[in-house]
């Protein structure tokens, strides 16, 4: 399928009608990895996913998903615990979480959900974080100061 510049009225209107694209109809996506997926679909134009990009789309989505898991119950059983002798030794989980941790790094790269991907080279995010402390410096009380409601 040819792609149109992204700046023409037929590709803008492709990109509005386009859905949110689903997992795919034989993988098992378990619900607490849905946000996950959520999160990973917006991160591109729903129009650029091909099937084997839902594939690995879903597998990052449970990877992000069981990190946080494995994170928590680190948090509930602690850094340090003891084995069946009673010697204490580095919760294993931790081996669990730095994969799962290198294995998303690397699904990410591949399916260009990145930062630098999503927003743009760092040279950029210099900009912007100073414009964003600038605007964070300024008395958030002063009057003159247009609010949010």
């Amino acid at each position: 399928m040819k792609k149109h510049r992204i700046d023409t009225a037929h590709a803008s209107g492709e990109m509005f009608r386009a859905e949110k694209p689903k997992p795919p109809a034989h993988i098992t996506l378990p619900i607490h990895a849905v946000p996950c997926w959520d999160s990973i679909v917006c991160a591109r134009d729903y129009t650029s996913w091909t099937a084997v990009d839902l594939e690995h789309a879903a597998n990052l989505a449970c990877c992000l998903a069981d990190l946080e898991k494995l994170r928590q119950e680190v948090r509930r059983e602690g850094d340090i615990i003891e084995n069946a002798r009673g010697t204490p030794i580095m919760n294993p989980k931790h081996t669990l979480i730095e994969t799962l941790s290198r294995r998303s790094v690397a699904l990410s790269r591949m399916l260009h959900v990145h930062a630098e991907a999503t927003v743009g080279e760092s040279r950029e995010h210099k900009k912007r974080n100073g414009a964003q402390a600038e605007v964070n410096a300024v008395d958030r009380d002063d009057e003159l100061l247009a609010r949010a409601h």
